[in-house]
């Protein structure tokens, strides 16, 4: 700390309070609306950097020594509160924060008293210089990074390995405030940039590691899903060679029915007649390929496992109403639908009652696809984190169930009821803006709404 009036001080705190809650800010998702946020911030972070300018003005010395490493805790609990993020990725946000805060006050002070005799403004423009650069590469290249990986993150990272990192970056940021480190040496100045550089290099390649595991994770499910519609177009194409097997039979079998139809009329027994072709009339409709609705890929993914469901003796009720168009991968339907599909098959499969059935209800309401598939199911269902374990393995169906919804902003719900297994997905489809407010109205006056708690009807299908 170099001194300076009051003023002198409010800068240096503006400057420092203000990167780290604009740094946080940028790789955070907060819980309330993002101007909203914005506004909670430069509030609260007002109020900081005038508490802290008039703690300089009270008691100087008790400032220069506590109020660096007193700010990582007021600013973090502030921070903390305003994120919906998981604890262990909000401390490392804040241990990164605190770290880049550090930097700048260990290159602002020591630039200033090697080469320019402690003068307070080189330590200023330093520092101010620091923050822009920081904030500008945070905005154009490691914001984009970082929320494009943050599932990665949430899923790769633990408690304990974020404590690991905050640790190794409070050895390091504790250099450049510990008192008695205060007094200028080429030594102190070797030591705290060693300690600094090092703290960052692990930080960065410790970020890089999780997003790189994140991304083999997320190329094993993508090629799982591939498999997965792989053997779902293998269906289909079964169906379509019997489909056409059945249509050479019946045009085989046309002229035989001419025929006996023309020996019906000319005998005029037009009671046989009607009764030969109300017959003929089932028999063609029973062969008729099943219209669910009017989405392609929806319809192909219903109808091959339909008929697996019922080729187990399991009765199936949809209703569905899903139109052509919309901006959904073909890819996701196949990791949503057929995954809950296969789900309930195994579900109904390992019941106990004699009456084993699946209802399938999917709507498209504005921007909003809710899905809601309900089976029998009579085993015990144990849940981890809102999220049922497998038997049979590592459960990826429903981590795939999850990945595709988050893709749309949507979310994936699963619940046990009394004999039944209830698995609930919400997709937004925005074109513009924000939607999440709006509500999707279903069957019997209830809407969908965000969750809390995601309602559909009780039984829909």
């Amino acid at each position: 700390m170099l001194g300076g009036s009051f003023w002198v001080a409010l800068l240096r705190n503006t400057m420092s309070i203000g990167l780290m809650m604009a740094f946080f800010l940028m790789l955070d998702r907060p819980r309330c609306p993002m101007r909203k946020a914005i506004g909670c911030y430069v509030a609260c972070g007002g109020s900081m950097i005038a508490g802290y300018s008039l703690w300089y003005l009270l008691e100087t010395a008790s400032f220069v020594r506590y109020s660096g490493l007193s700010s990582l805790l007021v600013v973090g609990v502030f921070c903390g509160l305003m994120s919906r993020d998981v604890l262990y990725l909000t401390l490392y946000k804040m241990g990164m924060a605190f770290y880049l805060l550090s930097l700048c006050v260990f290159c602002g002070v020591d630039v200033a008293r090697w080469w320019y005799g402690g003068n307070m403004w080189v330590d200023i423009l330093v520092r101010a210089a620091c923050v822009v650069v920081i904030l500008f590469f945070t905005w154009k290249k490691l914001r984009k990074q970082f929320l494009g990986g943050i599932d990665f993150l949430m899923e790769e990272m633990d408690m304990f390995s974020a404590m690991t990192l905050l640790v190794s970056i409070m050895i390091g940021t504790v250099v450049a405030y510990w008192p008695n480190l205060q007094g200028f040496s080429i030594f102190n100045m070797v030591r705290a940039f060693v300690t600094l550089f090092m703290a960052g290099v692990l930080q960065y390649a410790i970020l890089h590691l999780y997003i790189h595991l994140g991304y083999e994770h997320y190329y094993q499910s993508e090629k799982e899903l591939l498999e997965m519609n792989e053997k779902l177009l293998h269906g289909q194409m079964e169906l379509m060679q019997e489909s056409e097997k059945e249509a050479a039979r019946i045009y085989h079998d046309v002229r035989h029915h001419m025929l006996l139809l023309q020996e019906y009329a000319r005998k005029e027994e037009y009671g046989e007649l009607m009764e030969y072709l109300t017959q003929y009339g089932a028999d063609v409709e029973n062969k008729k390929i099943a219209y669910i609705c009017g989405n392609r890929a929806v319809n192909s993914i219903l109808s091959a496992y339909a008929k697996k469901a019922r080729g187990k003796g399991i009765h199936v009720k949809m209703d569905v109403k899903v139109r052509e168009g919309l901006k959904i991968r073909d890819i996701d339907w196949v990791a949503i639908l057929a995954n809950i599909f296969e789900n309930a098959i195994h579900g109904c499969e390992g019941s106990s009652l004699e009456k084993k059935e699946i209802g399938i209800y999917i709507a498209e309401k504005g921007e909003k696809v809710a899905i809601r598939f309900s089976n029998t199911n009579t085993k015990k269902v144990e849940f981890k984190k809102g999220l049922p374990k497998s038997d049979k393995g590592s459960g990826l169906g429903v981590g795939s169930i999850r990945k595709a919804a988050s893709r749309y902003g949507g979310e994936a719900y699963f619940e046990a009821e009394e004999g039944r297994f209830v698995t609930e997905v919400v997709l937004y489809l925005p074109e513009e803006g924000d939607v999440a407010e709006a509500a999707v109205h279903l069957p019997g006056g209830e809407e969908l709404r965000d969750r809390g708690g995601v309602h559909l009807p009780g039984e829909g299908a």
